[in-house]
């Protein structure tokens, strides 16, 4: 390709200047975050041409990728049906439609259809339409359900008679979407976010139907915390959690008695987190209390709710992760992770005895599905593996048998699970640590140090991704990729202490670990060391611009997805949604440590005078995550600081957000461009 001929957009310099702790930064791309500046939509529009101009010789092959991937999806699809409260519900797709019909079956699944949301009606006229929560009353005959047509993750809740099919009156704005139905059919509770922040910072109590004022029940004022409520599964307890990364505070109020007082379960104490549920006049705690890094459960009385007197029930491990708990009536299912593989640890509510539901696989992704009806012995779970599509699964509890209820097609008729291999692998860090790596190829196109990698990488908020099935995948798969996940520190693959190593002070962790993964794979001749590419998004995306600076020559190429790259100042204003809930993460550049700590990696304030890798970055002009002006920037800056001449391109959606476009199938346009991006690199000698 000719690129020579194409103009790259520069984007104008006005100097900023920004001083903290007596150090002084100099932001000359600052005026990119005026969003309704004309100059810069025509900035955003310029880089989208330039980037369309770039890829034109490409476009066939977009095409491709993207038919090719909607082509393994199945169009006229449905969800596996779940029991709730007398109703089976369940979601379905028609062919040729973009959108789910949210639907539900009285009793039986024989009995006739009741469409609750047809969402392609009622998508009609927007670019972008969301579905935040659908939650029904107690009785069945009050819906109500939430929607975001701006792709702020601001969502206004609306109200349909499921009785007469009639649309209420009332409308709820500036919510997260969900809502907790009391037991009387007529009082909900909801979440009231701060329409500048974005932060949930009230609990509100409505009257369904009622002409009078929706009540606070509950306002929190420390702005690192973020609230969220919900309906406890014995249905007994509105529970209120206020909560940031290294604490919690719990709230609950009898669901009987609406119009009563919430009252704290444990006072929120700095370091002690614990979540709750609710069985049998009992509640379960799990919580890292008395120093329990990996959590352990305890049980108290239902009213007599203090840490004093929480009793241990299953003690803390120092090898074991507890990260969940299901509750059944005469069981419950403990979700543990061991050496980075997870399990089912089943206990039994009326004797001592206790098994574990584990795999055959050595790489794959399991997690509790849905799991409404407590007086049930059947637990349900999803399965998949890096060469195993997705699968829903029934567990009888006491037969300890299982039912595949449901597994994904993948369409096309070339697809055989057969034809791939993955493999876990364990890589040297620098500091003498082992970083697992989830590794898939197909088995005819491999040839021992000769495949273009893809590294993926996220490594931030104990997020693990555990290695499961993508169809999406099999386009890079099938054209000699390799692609591999790097579980790095910062997740909790390995633990809580895996954590605990990549955030703060210890964040750079993160990156060598990514960037060592990428050499060990290299140097080991699981791949070819000069066809390396690197992906991630969001924190992901931070971690791209991290590694881009630290070390550019392991990559050939990188995609970063809407990232989180401008770290110092984006967490110096606290007027930016979702900064405040963010500083036991990364700190607190107000502190002096903190702050020069931060900008020793931060990927905006790094970029140097150097050779950089190519580069597609992904934004969306709506996103309350991060916000578009920092890849905006970043891009901006690479261009004028780089010394060498490899593609630095970037498309900002202008209709959406954090999660790209809302369609079904939109999004996979985005990934069609990055793969052929990715395959243009391949392709450059």
């Amino acid at each position: 390709m000719k690129k020579n001929e194409i103009t790259e957009p520069r984007a104008e310099k006005i100097n900023k200047v920004m001083t903290m702790h007596n150090h002084e930064r100099v932001d000359e791309f600052y005026w990119l975050n005026e969003r309704e500046n004309p100059k810069v939509i025509d900035y955003l529009n310029s880089e989208n041409n330039y980037r369309d101009s770039y890829m034109k010789d490409y476009k066939n092959l977009e095409n491709e990728l993207f038919e090719e991937i909607k082509s393994r999806i199945k169009e006229e699809d449905s969800s596996v049906p779940y029991l709730d409260n007398g109703y089976y519900y369940y979601t379905r797709y028609e062919k040729g439609k973009q959108y789910p019909i949210y639907c539900r079956k009285k009793d039986n699944l024989s009995k006739k259809e009741e469409i609750l949301i047809d969402v392609n009606e009622m998508s009609k006229g927007h670019e972008y339409f969301r579905i935040g929560g659908i939650d029904i009353s107690p009785n069945n005959k009050i819906m109500a359900y939430s929607v975001d047509t701006i792709s702020r993750r601001l969502y206004t809740i609306h109200f349909k008679n499921l009785v007469t099919g009639k649309e209420g009156s009332q409308s709820i704005s500036n919510t997260s979407g969900g809502v907790s139905w009391a037991n009387d059919n007529k009082t909900l509770f909801y979440n009231q976010k701060n329409i500048k922040t974005l932060r949930t910072e009230k609990i509100m109590r409505h009257a369904f139907d009622q002409n009078q004022k929706d009540e606070v029940v509950y306002f929190e004022k420390d702005e690192e915390f973020n609230l969220y409520s919900y309906k406890s599964k014995s249905g007994k307890y509105i529970i209120i959690n206020s909560g940031k990364t290294i604490s919690d505070e719990i709230r609950f109020l009898d669901a009987n008695k609406p119009d009563g007082n919430f009252k704290i379960f444990q006072k929120r104490i700095d370091g002690l987190e614990y979540s709750v549920d609710h069985f049998n006049d009992r509640w379960l705690i799990r919580t890292n209390i008395n120093d329990a890094q990996n959590f352990k459960l305890m049980v108290c009385d239902e009213y007599d709710t203090s840490s004093k007197d929480w009793k241990e029930f299953i003690k803390h491990r120092d090898n074991v992760l507890l990260e969940g708990v299901e509750v059944f009536k005469d069981f419950l299912v403990i979700t543990e992770r061991e050496n980075g593989q997870r399990r089912f640890n089943v206990m039994s509510n009326k004797n001592s005895e206790s098994y574990i539901i584990d795999f055959e696989e050595q790489v794959f992704s399991a997690y509790s599905s849905v799991n409404i009806e407590m007086n049930t012995n059947i637990f349900r779970y999803g399965y998949s593996s890096m060469t195993t599509p997705n699968s829903t699964i029934e567990y009888d509890l006491i037969k300890k048998s299982k039912k595949i209820l449901k597994e994904a097609e993948v369409l096309g008729g070339n697809f055989d699970k057969n034809n791939y291999e993955s493999k876990l692998i364990w890589a040297d860090a620098r500091d003498g640590k082992k970083v697992p790596i989830s590794l898939v190829y197909r088995k005819d196109t491999y040839v021992e140090g000769g495949n273009p990698l893809l590294l993926y990488g996220y490594g931030s908020y104990g997020s693990t991704n555990s290695g499961g099935f993508s169809s999406i995948r099999l386009s890079l798969l099938d054209r000699g990729f390799v692609y591999a996940i790097a579980h790095i520190r910062g997740s909790q693959y390995l633990g809580r202490d895996w954590y605990e190593d990549g955030k703060m002070f210890n964040k750079k962790n993160t990156f060598w670990d990514f960037i060592d993964s990428a050499k060990y794979l290299g140097e080991n001749n699981y791949v070819d060391k000069d066809q390396i590419f690197a992906m991630g998004g969001s924190a992901g995306g931070l971690l791209m611009g991290a590694v881009a600076n630290m070390e550019p020559e392991v990559f050939k190429g990188i995609v970063a997805g809407v990232p989180f790259v401008d770290v110092v100042t984006t967490m110096l204003d606290e007027t930016i949604p979702l900064t405040t809930f963010e500083f036991d993460e990364w700190g607190d550049p107000r502190d002096k440590e903190s702050y020069f700590y931060m900008l020793s990696y931060s990927p905006y304030d790094q970029v140097e005078e150097k050779d950089y890798p190519a580069i597609f970055i992904t934004t969306g002009y709506h996103d309350s995550q991060v916000q578009y002006f920092e890849p905006a920037k970043w891009i901006a800056r690479l261009r004028d600081r780089r010394t060498n001449k490899e593609p630095l391109l970037m498309y900002c959606n202008m209709d959406a957000g954090h999660g790209g476009a809302s369609g079904r199938f939109e999004a996979y346009k985005e990934t069609a461009m990055e793969y052929a991006f990715l395959i243009s690199l391949t392709e450059r000698k």
